[in-house]
């Protein structure tokens, strides 16, 4: 016998085993109205799976397996799957920013463009200085990459000769 979905006209909804001969109207188990068959839900079996995030994907020549043709042909299909997948599903993303720094103390997690620097490694201060020996922290929490710069001086402007003066190679 298969199984139905029913509802009845105050909204219960409930399942049961019916034979195919036994009719489209069952009685509703909560309230005893006369209840009719109502689309099933699908059920699909297996396990939904997203692909590998660009995170994921290798990073280096070696994890390619040295460029092998096949194996780039699939990761390519692979990232386009997910592309795609990630065009219909925002939450899928994950973080879009640059990563600036992968190896070594970022092996974990990467230095992306926006995050808050690391403090700098300082030396002990000298006995006679009056200065902290750690650096003053900011006054944003998240200070970007880009504000770390130090900005460069400005060039200076070029000499420009008066009207109907000529410029004399190697004057200033």
């Amino acid at each position: 016998m298969p199984l139905y979905d029913y509802r009845c006209p105050q909204g219960h909804r409930f399942e049961k085993l019916a034979s195919i001969a036994a009719g489209d109207r069952q009685d509703c188990p909560a309230c005893g109205q006369a209840s009719g068959k109502v689309p099933s839900r699908i059920s699909l079996g297996g396990q939904a799976n997203p692909g590998l995030a660009r995170e994921q994907m290798p990073q280096t020549w070696r994890g390619t397996y040295e460029g092998n043709p096949e194996y780039l042909g699939q990761l390519r299909r692979q990232w386009e799957a997910r592309r795609k997948l990630e065009e219909k599903h925002e939450e899928l993303r994950g973080d879009q920013r640059p990563v600036l720094a992968h190896e070594g103390h970022y092996h974990v997690a990467p230095l992306r463009a926006g995050d808050p620097l690391p403090a700098p490694a300082t030396s002990a201060a000298p006995a006679n200085s009056a200065t902290p020996a750690t650096p003053a922290k900011s006054a944003t929490p998240a200070a970007s990459l880009t504000s770390a710069v130090p900005a460069m001086p400005a060039a200076p402007a070029p000499a420009t000769p008066a009207p109907g003066q000529k410029c004399r190679p190697g004057s200033a």
